[in-house]
């Protein structure tokens, strides 16, 4: 179980309760991160003093949605690494990281290199990878819920589910989703954010489809 520190910092004593050695990890690639945002815009320069709550906090959390990690994950949209590279890192779980970007790719291959993460990374468009399915795919800040469903279900098992991080529209991208595909819900307040809410789809298939 991870829980929050009771003293929230901006740097890794703000981090979720994880190992030392993971913390150490989890600094290499924030340097990393950070040496790269100076020509890439990986994160916005306004977020990188509260990197660590912010970002690295924010994608923690979703392990609590897995309870039976490790196991491999796909992440889409990966960027900068959150929270694919982030969860591959904190949990040991393989994670294919999907990213169209060639620099974002390049950054995240360094980040892997540096991390010793399991993880690799596809550097195409999301509807053009075929990978083996899995139980458990992640996206953050990629897509409208209605869009990332149609993204993330070719790569779900039939008892596989969604995580996806989303802030205060979360309630009205469920039911803009809902007019396009049936699904179960489960939400959860986000602890790094008021306003947001961790969903979490699964049972998912298009109206319309019986099936």
């Amino acid at each position: 179980m991870f829980h929050v520190k009771q003293r929230l910092d901006r740097g890794p004593e703000s981090t979720l309760l994880v190992s030392r050695e993971t913390t150490e990890r989890l600094e290499h690639f924030v340097d990393l991160l950070l040496q790269w945002n100076k020509t890439i815009n990986l994160i916005s320069r306004k977020d990188e003093a509260d990197i660590w709550p912010r970002h690295i906090n924010d994608a923690l959390q979703l392990i609590r949605f897995c309870p039976d990690i490790p196991e491999p994950m796909v992440d889409l949209g990966s960027g900068a690494g959150f929270p694919g590279l982030v969860l591959a890192i904190a949990t040991q779980s393989h994670v294919d990281l999907i990213e169209s970007d060639h620099r974002k790719s390049a950054f995240l291959r360094e980040a892997i290199r540096i991390t010793g993460a399991h993880a690799t990374v596809h550097t195409a468009r999301i509807d053009t990878v075929v990978l083996p399915k899995v139980r458990i795919v992640t996206a953050r800040a990629l897509a409208p819920l209605g869009v990332l469903i149609g993204l993330a279900r070719p790569f779900l098992t039939d008892d596989g589910f969604l995580l996806a991080p989303k802030g205060a529209t979360a309630a009205s991208e469920l039911t803009s989703a809902r007019t396009k595909w049936h699904m179960s819900v489960q939400a959860a307040p986000s602890i790094t954010s008021a306003d947001a809410t961790i969903l979490k789809i699964s049972e998912v298939r298009r109206v319309g489809q019986n099936i």
